[in-house]
């Protein structure tokens, strides 16, 4: 999922600070998950954007609305009366949602709530963990299910680099070292032979250093 934390007050106070009606527009699926965007992040937020500009001296009309997705114009369009009547839309989706939502409605003003920061998995309650760049060019299959290029500090196809101690990455002693972990799941799947393998440096032209990615499916068009 995407994995992403909302921003602090401070900084979407001056965000919204050049105007008096907004709509705090969450969104239901992933930065729900990662609790910094459902209903219950839009509704406390509101409350403490309230509460902080009274305190400043200044009043400001919020509305709340969370929809499934953001990023589908199907559920987008769910919003589509709360948007307009709306001077700006605080979006606490993934950027994809905001941008989706300044493309949708371009007469409305479409703000960031949230910092996008990887796609990850919930490790467990309350600690979310990166495990892909979206490189566009999938090689688990290569390393026993641990992704090198998202999860090894030098994203090395032919490790390890032999800086790492104990298991722990040598450029942050906080993150174990992925070359160790793709050793240690060959040794338990029994596949150490696959370790000779060379991999050439890869194509980074499907990942985002090639530009603005697309996918059509032909077969899904109407």
């Amino acid at each position: 999922m995407i994995v992403g934390e909302q921003k602090p007050l401070a900084e979407i106070k001056n965000i919204v600070a050049p105007y008096s009606k907004i709509l705090i527009l969450g969104c239901g699926t992933c930065v729900k998950t990662c609790f910094a965007g459902g209903e219950d992040e839009v509704a406390t937020l509101a409350s403490a954007l309230r509460l902080s500009m009274k305190k400043d001296g200044r009043e400001i009309k919020i509305d709340e609305l969370t929809v499934e997705r953001q990023c589908e114009d199907e559920f987008l369009r769910q919003a589509a009366s709360n948007i307009s009547g709306s001077e700006a839309v605080l979006s606490l989706a993934c950027g994809a949602g905001v941008q989706m939502v300044a493309d949708r409605f371009k007469k409305t003003p479409a703000l960031p709530g949230v910092n996008t920061t990887f796609i990850g998995i919930l490790e467990k309650q309350g600690l979310f963990t990166e495990k892909c760049l979206g490189c566009g060019d999938c090689v688990l299959d290569r390393f026993a299910g641990i992704c090198p290029v998202t999860c090894c500090s030098k994203k090395l196809l032919n490790g390890p680099c032999g800086g790492s101690q104990n298991g722990k990455c040598e450029v942050n002693s906080d993150i174990e070292c992925a070359w160790q972990n793709i050793i240690d799941r060959y040794k338990a799947l029994g596949q150490m032979d696959r370790l000779t393998a060379y991999y050439p440096a890869r194509d980074w032209r499907n990942s985002s250093a090639g530009g603005l990615r697309k996918l059509v499916r032909e077969d899904h068009v109407i």
